[in-house]
Protein backbone atom coordinates (compact mmCIF):
# COMPACT_ATOMS: atom_id res chain seq x y z
CA UNK A 1 0.00 0.00 0.00
CA UNK A 2 1.56 3.28 -0.74
CA UNK A 3 2.49 5.39 2.27
CA UNK A 4 0.12 8.30 1.57
CA UNK A 5 -2.29 6.30 1.20
CA UNK A 6 -1.74 4.07 4.31
CA UNK A 7 -1.32 7.15 6.46
CA UNK A 8 -4.77 8.95 4.66
CA UNK A 9 -6.56 4.86 6.02
CA UNK A 10 -4.43 5.68 9.72
CA UNK A 11 -5.78 9.27 9.61
CA UNK A 12 -9.46 8.31 8.93
CA UNK A 13 -9.70 5.35 10.92
CA UNK A 14 -8.49 7.90 13.65
CA UNK A 15 -11.15 10.26 12.62
CA UNK A 16 -14.28 7.46 12.70
CA UNK A 17 -13.17 6.01 15.92
CA UNK A 18 -12.75 9.44 17.95
CA UNK A 19 -15.79 9.93 16.53
CA UNK A 20 -17.85 7.04 17.80
CA UNK A 21 -16.22 7.18 21.18
CA UNK A 22 -16.73 10.53 21.56
CA UNK A 23 -20.40 10.41 20.50
CA UNK A 24 -20.89 7.81 23.25
CA UNK A 25 -19.34 10.21 25.96
CA UNK A 26 -21.25 13.35 24.96
CA UNK A 27 -24.71 10.85 24.60
CA UNK A 28 -24.52 10.56 28.05
CA UNK A 29 -23.85 14.21 28.77
CA UNK A 30 -26.86 15.36 26.63
CA UNK A 31 -29.18 12.76 28.60
CA UNK A 32 -27.27 13.73 31.69
CA UNK A 33 -29.10 17.11 31.38
CA UNK A 34 -32.14 16.57 29.55
CA UNK A 35 -33.00 13.25 30.71
CA UNK A 36 -31.13 11.48 33.09
CA UNK A 37 -32.46 13.53 36.30
CA UNK A 38 -36.26 12.64 35.55
CA UNK A 39 -35.85 9.19 34.87
CA UNK A 40 -32.58 8.08 37.52
CA UNK A 41 -33.50 9.65 40.52
CA UNK A 42 -36.73 10.41 43.08
CA UNK A 43 -39.29 12.09 41.46
CA UNK A 44 -39.75 13.83 45.01
CA UNK A 45 -35.92 15.57 44.38
CA UNK A 46 -36.03 19.33 43.16
CA UNK A 47 -35.21 20.39 39.57
CA UNK A 48 -31.98 22.07 40.61
CA UNK A 49 -30.56 19.00 42.74
CA UNK A 50 -31.26 16.47 40.36
CA UNK A 51 -29.89 17.98 37.46
CA UNK A 52 -26.92 18.58 39.71
CA UNK A 53 -26.56 14.89 40.79
CA UNK A 54 -26.98 13.46 37.17
CA UNK A 55 -24.33 15.78 35.95
CA UNK A 56 -22.26 14.41 39.39
CA UNK A 57 -22.80 11.04 37.71
CA UNK A 58 -21.33 12.38 34.66
CA UNK A 59 -18.21 13.71 36.47
CA UNK A 60 -17.58 10.14 36.99
CA UNK A 61 -16.58 9.51 33.44
CA UNK A 62 -14.04 12.30 33.94
CA UNK A 63 -12.75 10.62 37.45
CA UNK A 64 -12.46 7.32 35.53
CA UNK A 65 -10.19 8.82 32.94
CA UNK A 66 -7.02 9.25 33.81
CA UNK A 67 -7.38 5.38 35.55
CA UNK A 68 -7.94 4.63 31.92
CA UNK A 69 -4.83 7.10 31.09
CA UNK A 70 -2.73 4.92 33.63
CA UNK A 71 -3.77 1.05 32.42
CA UNK A 72 -4.36 1.55 28.62
CA UNK A 73 -0.90 3.70 29.02
CA UNK A 74 0.79 0.86 30.24
CA UNK A 75 -1.04 -1.42 27.57
CA UNK A 76 0.03 1.13 24.84
CA UNK A 77 3.19 1.72 25.44
CA UNK A 78 3.86 -2.02 25.97
CA UNK A 79 2.26 -3.89 23.90
CA UNK A 80 0.87 -1.18 20.65
CA UNK A 81 -1.08 1.89 19.73
CA UNK A 82 -3.24 -0.18 18.12
CA UNK A 83 -4.12 -2.59 20.66
CA UNK A 84 -4.65 -0.57 23.03
CA UNK A 85 -7.00 1.49 21.03
CA UNK A 86 -9.16 -1.37 20.26
CA UNK A 87 -9.87 -2.40 22.99
CA UNK A 88 -10.88 0.76 24.35
CA UNK A 89 -13.39 1.06 21.34
CA UNK A 90 -14.85 -2.24 22.83
CA UNK A 91 -14.91 -1.29 26.44
CA UNK A 92 -16.64 1.73 25.34
CA UNK A 93 -19.24 0.25 23.24
CA UNK A 94 -20.26 -2.46 25.09
CA UNK A 95 -21.16 0.18 28.03
CA UNK A 96 -22.68 2.96 26.17
CA UNK A 97 -24.93 -0.09 25.00
CA UNK A 98 -25.22 -1.26 28.28
CA UNK A 99 -26.63 2.14 29.00
CA UNK A 100 -29.94 2.07 26.91
CA UNK A 101 -30.84 -1.01 28.44
CA UNK A 102 -30.38 0.09 31.89
CA UNK A 103 -33.90 0.70 34.12
CA UNK A 104 -34.99 3.59 35.69
CA UNK A 105 -35.42 4.56 39.18
CA UNK A 106 -39.00 3.74 38.81
CA UNK A 107 -38.32 0.50 38.49
CA UNK A 108 -35.47 -0.52 40.38
CA UNK A 109 -35.01 2.53 42.67
CA UNK A 110 -31.57 3.18 44.03
CA UNK A 111 -30.28 0.36 41.60
CA UNK A 112 -30.83 2.29 38.41
CA UNK A 113 -28.25 5.35 39.64
CA UNK A 114 -25.50 2.99 40.70
CA UNK A 115 -25.47 0.77 37.50
CA UNK A 116 -25.68 4.20 35.57
CA UNK A 117 -22.42 4.93 37.82
CA UNK A 118 -20.92 1.91 36.77
CA UNK A 119 -21.09 2.31 33.36
CA UNK A 120 -20.39 5.60 33.48
CA UNK A 121 -17.37 4.51 35.16
CA UNK A 122 -16.72 2.02 32.28
CA UNK A 123 -16.92 4.64 29.68
CA UNK A 124 -14.43 6.93 31.53
CA UNK A 125 -11.74 4.61 31.60
CA UNK A 126 -11.88 3.97 28.17
CA UNK A 127 -12.39 7.21 26.10
CA UNK A 128 -8.99 7.38 29.18
CA UNK A 129 -7.11 4.91 26.62
CA UNK A 130 -9.11 5.74 23.63
CA UNK A 131 -7.92 9.06 23.02
CA UNK A 132 -4.44 8.24 23.17
CA UNK A 133 -4.09 5.53 20.66
CA UNK A 134 -5.88 7.55 17.58
CA UNK A 135 -3.70 10.30 18.36
CA UNK A 136 -0.98 8.24 18.26
CA UNK A 137 -1.34 6.29 15.23
CA UNK A 138 -2.01 9.09 13.74
CA UNK A 139 0.99 11.74 14.87
CA UNK A 140 3.26 8.72 14.68
CA UNK A 141 2.86 8.32 11.06
CA UNK A 142 2.35 11.66 9.80
CA UNK A 143 5.70 13.43 8.51
CA UNK A 144 6.62 15.70 11.10
CA UNK A 145 6.08 18.71 8.88
CA UNK A 146 2.36 17.65 8.19
CA UNK A 147 1.76 16.60 12.11
CA UNK A 148 -0.45 19.37 13.37
CA UNK A 149 -2.33 18.92 10.23
CA UNK A 150 -2.85 15.05 10.34
CA UNK A 151 -3.11 15.48 13.95
CA UNK A 152 -6.63 17.33 14.24
CA UNK A 153 -7.88 13.87 12.77
CA UNK A 154 -7.79 12.59 15.78
CA UNK A 155 -8.83 16.13 17.19
CA UNK A 156 -12.09 16.65 14.56
CA UNK A 157 -14.01 13.31 16.34
CA UNK A 158 -14.56 15.53 19.07
CA UNK A 159 -17.20 18.13 16.94
CA UNK A 160 -18.86 14.96 14.86
CA UNK A 161 -18.70 13.28 17.65
CA UNK A 162 -21.24 15.89 19.37
CA UNK A 163 -23.12 16.66 16.38
CA UNK A 164 -24.39 12.80 15.99
CA UNK A 165 -25.18 12.60 20.00
CA UNK A 166 -27.14 15.64 19.35
CA UNK A 167 -28.99 14.79 16.30
CA UNK A 168 -29.43 11.36 17.67
CA UNK A 169 -31.35 13.25 20.74
CA UNK A 170 -32.90 15.76 18.24
CA UNK A 171 -34.38 12.57 16.16
CA UNK A 172 -35.55 11.26 19.01
CA UNK A 173 -37.41 13.91 20.74
CA UNK A 174 -39.26 15.19 17.72
CA UNK A 175 -40.02 11.53 16.12
CA UNK A 176 -41.62 10.16 19.65
CA UNK A 177 -44.26 11.98 22.11
CA UNK A 178 -43.03 13.10 25.55
CA UNK A 179 -44.41 9.71 26.81
CA UNK A 180 -42.51 7.71 23.86
CA UNK A 181 -39.32 9.42 24.44
CA UNK A 182 -39.26 9.28 28.08
CA UNK A 183 -39.92 5.47 28.06
CA UNK A 184 -37.96 4.46 24.72
CA UNK A 185 -36.57 7.00 22.53
CA UNK A 186 -33.88 8.50 24.47
CA UNK A 187 -32.84 4.38 24.56
CA UNK A 188 -32.37 4.23 20.74
CA UNK A 189 -29.31 6.73 20.69
CA UNK A 190 -27.28 4.25 23.20
CA UNK A 191 -28.18 1.40 21.31
CA UNK A 192 -26.79 2.47 18.17
CA UNK A 193 -23.19 2.37 19.66
CA UNK A 194 -22.51 -1.00 19.37
CA UNK A 195 -21.38 0.24 15.90
CA UNK A 196 -18.30 0.91 17.77
CA UNK A 197 -17.51 -2.64 18.42
CA UNK A 198 -17.66 -3.67 14.65
CA UNK A 199 -14.88 -0.38 13.69
CA UNK A 200 -12.95 -2.09 16.58
CA UNK A 201 -12.52 -5.21 14.87
CA UNK A 202 -11.81 -3.50 11.61
CA UNK A 203 -8.81 -1.60 13.56
CA UNK A 204 -7.71 -4.48 14.85
CA UNK A 205 -7.52 -6.62 11.50
CA UNK A 206 -7.12 -3.48 8.70
CA UNK A 207 -4.72 -1.42 10.27
CA UNK A 208 -0.87 -1.24 11.46
CA UNK A 209 0.88 0.07 14.38
CA UNK A 210 3.14 3.01 14.01
CA UNK A 211 6.43 3.02 12.37
CA UNK A 212 7.62 5.04 15.46
CA UNK A 213 6.26 2.68 17.88
CA UNK A 214 7.35 -0.70 16.00
CA UNK A 215 10.80 0.71 16.02
CA UNK A 216 11.08 1.41 19.54
CA UNK A 217 9.07 -1.27 21.02
CA UNK A 218 12.39 -3.53 21.87
CA UNK A 219 13.13 -0.56 23.76
CA UNK A 220 10.46 -0.89 26.38
CA UNK A 221 10.85 0.82 29.60
CA UNK A 222 12.30 -1.32 32.36
CA UNK A 223 9.93 0.31 34.80
CA UNK A 224 6.06 0.73 34.49
CA UNK A 225 5.66 3.38 31.30
CA UNK A 226 3.65 5.37 33.55
CA UNK A 227 6.32 5.18 36.74
CA UNK A 228 8.62 5.97 33.66
CA UNK A 229 6.56 9.09 32.34
CA UNK A 230 6.72 10.32 35.61
CA UNK A 231 10.17 10.00 36.28
CA UNK A 232 11.22 11.40 33.19
CA UNK A 233 8.27 13.71 32.02
CA UNK A 234 7.07 15.55 35.61
CA UNK A 235 7.09 19.05 34.46
CA UNK A 236 5.36 17.99 30.59
CA UNK A 237 2.69 15.64 32.13
CA UNK A 238 1.51 18.65 34.77
CA UNK A 239 1.90 21.53 31.99
CA UNK A 240 -0.01 19.36 29.46
CA UNK A 241 -2.85 19.01 32.06
CA UNK A 242 -2.99 22.83 32.29
CA UNK A 243 -2.67 23.66 29.18
CA UNK A 244 -6.12 21.29 28.52
CA UNK A 245 -8.24 22.95 31.57
CA UNK A 246 -9.46 25.84 29.90
CA UNK A 247 -10.31 24.52 25.94
CA UNK A 248 -11.94 21.67 28.17
CA UNK A 249 -13.54 23.12 30.76
CA UNK A 250 -14.91 25.44 27.92
CA UNK A 251 -16.21 23.10 25.79
CA UNK A 252 -18.36 21.16 28.02
CA UNK A 253 -20.27 24.70 29.39
CA UNK A 254 -20.55 25.46 25.36
CA UNK A 255 -22.15 21.98 25.08
CA UNK A 256 -23.69 20.80 28.04
CA UNK A 257 -24.15 23.31 30.52
CA UNK A 258 -25.81 25.72 28.36
CA UNK A 259 -28.41 23.24 27.53
CA UNK A 260 -29.38 23.11 31.16
CA UNK A 261 -28.62 27.46 31.41
CA UNK A 262 -31.47 28.40 28.82
CA UNK A 263 -34.48 26.02 31.32
CA UNK A 264 -32.78 27.64 34.58
CA UNK A 265 -32.38 30.97 33.32
CA UNK A 266 -35.58 30.80 31.61
CA UNK A 267 -34.97 31.72 28.29
CA UNK A 268 -37.47 32.07 25.55
CA UNK A 269 -35.42 29.43 23.31
CA UNK A 270 -36.84 25.81 23.25
CA UNK A 271 -34.85 22.67 23.79
CA UNK A 272 -34.99 22.03 19.53
CA UNK A 273 -33.61 25.28 19.00
CA UNK A 274 -30.55 25.36 22.09
CA UNK A 275 -29.36 21.65 20.48
CA UNK A 276 -29.55 23.09 16.85
CA UNK A 277 -27.13 26.28 18.23
CA UNK A 278 -24.99 23.18 19.40
CA UNK A 279 -25.01 21.77 15.90
CA UNK A 280 -23.95 25.08 13.90
CA UNK A 281 -21.01 25.58 16.27
CA UNK A 282 -20.02 21.99 15.65
CA UNK A 283 -19.62 22.85 11.99
CA UNK A 284 -17.93 26.00 12.47
CA UNK A 285 -15.42 24.19 15.08
CA UNK A 286 -14.59 21.14 12.88
CA UNK A 287 -13.08 23.05 9.90
CA UNK A 288 -10.96 25.14 12.45
CA UNK A 289 -9.37 22.23 14.11
CA UNK A 290 -7.67 21.19 10.82
CA UNK A 291 -7.09 24.94 9.93
CA UNK A 292 -5.24 25.46 13.09
CA UNK A 293 -3.40 22.32 13.08
CA UNK A 294 -1.89 23.00 10.06
CA UNK A 295 -1.07 26.63 11.05
CA UNK A 296 0.44 24.83 13.85
CA UNK A 297 2.86 23.37 11.32
CA UNK A 298 4.08 26.87 10.06
CA UNK A 299 3.87 29.04 12.98
CA UNK A 300 4.22 26.60 16.24
CA UNK A 301 2.50 25.10 18.26
CA UNK A 302 2.68 27.33 21.11
CA UNK A 303 1.58 30.70 19.51
CA UNK A 304 -2.06 29.24 18.03
CA UNK A 305 -2.19 27.52 21.38
CA UNK A 306 -1.54 30.68 23.74
CA UNK A 307 -3.56 32.97 21.10
CA UNK A 308 -6.87 30.81 21.81
CA UNK A 309 -6.55 30.82 25.03
CA UNK A 310 -6.47 34.60 25.72
CA UNK A 311 -9.48 35.25 23.23
CA UNK A 312 -11.47 32.25 24.94
CA UNK A 313 -11.30 34.10 28.31
CA UNK A 314 -12.19 37.45 26.91
CA UNK A 315 -15.15 35.78 25.05
CA UNK A 316 -16.63 34.23 27.64
CA UNK A 317 -17.63 37.83 29.10
CA UNK A 318 -19.70 38.13 26.09
CA UNK A 319 -21.13 34.38 25.73
CA UNK A 320 -23.77 34.54 28.03
CA UNK A 321 -24.91 37.84 27.76
CA UNK A 322 -25.57 36.91 24.24
CA UNK A 323 -27.17 33.77 24.73
CA UNK A 324 -29.15 35.90 27.15
CA UNK A 325 -30.88 37.75 24.33
CA UNK A 326 -32.93 34.84 23.96
CA UNK A 327 -32.32 34.99 19.51
CA UNK A 328 -30.94 31.38 18.42
CA UNK A 329 -28.94 33.49 15.69
CA UNK A 330 -27.13 35.53 18.83
CA UNK A 331 -26.76 32.16 20.65
CA UNK A 332 -25.19 30.18 17.45
CA UNK A 333 -23.24 33.13 17.29
CA UNK A 334 -21.81 32.95 20.45
CA UNK A 335 -21.14 29.16 20.72
CA UNK A 336 -19.56 29.45 17.73
CA UNK A 337 -17.24 31.86 18.58
CA UNK A 338 -16.17 29.95 21.61
CA UNK A 339 -15.85 26.83 19.72
CA UNK A 340 -13.62 28.75 16.93
CA UNK A 341 -11.02 30.06 19.95
CA UNK A 342 -11.35 26.42 21.19
CA UNK A 343 -9.91 25.33 18.49
CA UNK A 344 -7.40 27.47 18.28
CA UNK A 345 -6.20 25.05 21.49
CA UNK A 346 -7.76 21.67 20.71
CA UNK A 347 -6.38 21.63 16.79
CA UNK A 348 -2.59 21.87 17.24
CA UNK A 349 -3.22 19.49 20.66
CA UNK A 350 -2.16 16.09 19.41
CA UNK A 351 0.92 17.11 18.09
CA UNK A 352 2.10 18.98 20.98
CA UNK A 353 1.11 16.26 23.29
CA UNK A 354 2.94 14.07 21.16
CA UNK A 355 6.21 15.97 21.01
CA UNK A 356 6.12 16.53 24.41
CA UNK A 357 7.25 12.89 25.42
CA UNK A 358 9.58 9.45 24.27
CA UNK A 359 8.24 6.82 22.45
CA UNK A 360 8.48 4.63 25.29
CA UNK A 361 6.35 6.21 27.05
CA UNK A 362 4.17 8.20 25.05
CA UNK A 363 1.02 6.74 25.36
CA UNK A 364 1.33 6.73 29.11
CA UNK A 365 2.88 10.42 29.25
CA UNK A 366 0.17 12.19 26.39
CA UNK A 367 -2.71 10.12 28.11
CA UNK A 368 -2.24 10.96 31.83
CA UNK A 369 -1.48 15.11 30.74
CA UNK A 370 -4.45 14.95 28.36
CA UNK A 371 -6.87 13.46 31.28
CA UNK A 372 -5.95 14.87 34.33
CA UNK A 373 -6.65 18.09 32.61
CA UNK A 374 -9.92 16.69 31.81
CA UNK A 375 -10.56 16.71 35.65
CA UNK A 376 -9.97 19.82 36.94
CA UNK A 377 -11.54 21.29 33.08
CA UNK A 378 -14.34 19.33 31.98
CA UNK A 379 -15.70 17.44 34.83
CA UNK A 380 -16.21 19.70 37.20
CA UNK A 381 -17.59 22.51 34.62
CA UNK A 382 -21.11 21.68 34.93
CA UNK A 383 -21.33 20.90 38.41
CA UNK A 384 -19.45 23.99 38.93
CA UNK A 385 -21.71 26.72 36.87
CA UNK A 386 -25.13 25.06 38.01
CA UNK A 387 -23.49 26.00 41.51
CA UNK A 388 -22.48 29.20 40.49
CA UNK A 389 -25.85 30.11 39.08
CA UNK A 390 -27.91 29.11 41.61
CA UNK A 391 -26.06 30.96 44.08
CA UNK A 392 -25.62 34.06 42.09
CA UNK A 393 -28.50 33.80 39.80
CA UNK A 394 -26.47 35.72 36.92
CA UNK A 395 -23.75 34.12 34.73
CA UNK A 396 -21.20 36.80 35.58
CA UNK A 397 -19.18 34.24 37.87
CA UNK A 398 -19.39 31.50 35.42
CA UNK A 399 -17.10 33.95 32.76
CA UNK A 400 -15.26 34.50 35.65
CA UNK A 401 -14.96 30.65 36.41
CA UNK A 402 -14.13 30.24 32.29
CA UNK A 403 -11.56 33.43 32.40
CA UNK A 404 -9.34 31.81 34.96
CA UNK A 405 -8.89 28.51 33.85
CA UNK A 406 -7.92 30.37 30.29
CA UNK A 407 -5.21 31.95 32.22
CA UNK A 408 -3.93 28.56 33.40
CA UNK A 409 -3.94 27.44 30.25
CA UNK A 410 -2.42 30.56 29.19
CA UNK A 411 0.65 30.56 31.67
CA UNK A 412 1.01 26.54 31.29
CA UNK A 413 1.71 26.61 27.16
CA UNK A 414 4.23 29.68 28.28
CA UNK A 415 6.15 27.53 30.08
CA UNK A 416 6.77 24.79 27.24
CA UNK A 417 8.98 25.11 24.52
CA UNK A 418 7.95 24.85 21.11
CA UNK A 419 8.13 21.66 19.99
CA UNK A 420 7.49 21.73 16.25
CA UNK A 421 9.23 20.08 13.63
CA UNK A 422 10.97 17.30 16.81
CA UNK A 423 11.67 13.63 15.67
CA UNK A 424 9.33 11.79 17.40
CA UNK A 425 11.77 8.76 17.33
CA UNK A 426 14.76 10.75 17.88
CA UNK A 427 14.88 11.16 21.86
CA UNK A 428 14.36 7.23 22.68
CA UNK A 429 17.27 5.43 20.49
CA UNK A 430 20.53 5.74 22.11
CA UNK A 431 23.55 4.60 20.72
CA UNK A 432 23.87 1.74 23.50
CA UNK A 433 21.13 0.61 22.61
CA UNK A 434 21.05 0.34 19.22
CA UNK A 435 24.77 -1.52 19.65
CA UNK A 436 23.08 -4.04 21.94
CA UNK A 437 20.20 -4.54 19.43
CA UNK A 438 22.82 -5.41 16.81
CA UNK A 439 24.56 -8.01 18.54
CA UNK A 440 21.04 -9.56 19.61
CA UNK A 441 20.15 -9.64 16.06
CA UNK A 442 23.46 -11.14 15.04
CA UNK A 443 22.80 -14.13 17.98
CA UNK A 444 19.37 -14.66 16.52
Amino acid sequence: MPKQESLMRVALVSLAGTTIEWYDFFLYGTAAALVFPKLFFPASMPALVALTASFSTFAVGFIARPIGAVIFGHFGDRAGRKAALVVAMLAMGVATTLIGCLPTYAAVGIVAPVLLIVLRFVQGLAIGGQWGGAMLLVTETAPAAKRGFYGAFAQAGVPVGVVLANLAFLISTTATSVEGFAAWGWRVPFLLSIVLVGLGLFVKFRVEDSATFRQARPQVARRSPIIEAFRQHPREIALAAGAFVSGNLAFYILITFVLAYENAAGLPLSRPAMLTAVLISMGVMFPALFIFGALSDRVGRRRIFMAGALLAGLWAFALFPLIDTGSLAWTAFALCVGHLFGAMMYGPQAALFAELFDTHVRYSGASLGYQIGSIFGGALAPIIATALLAEFQNSVWISVYIAVACAVSLISVAMLKETRGLALHGATVGTDYLAARSVRNVIE
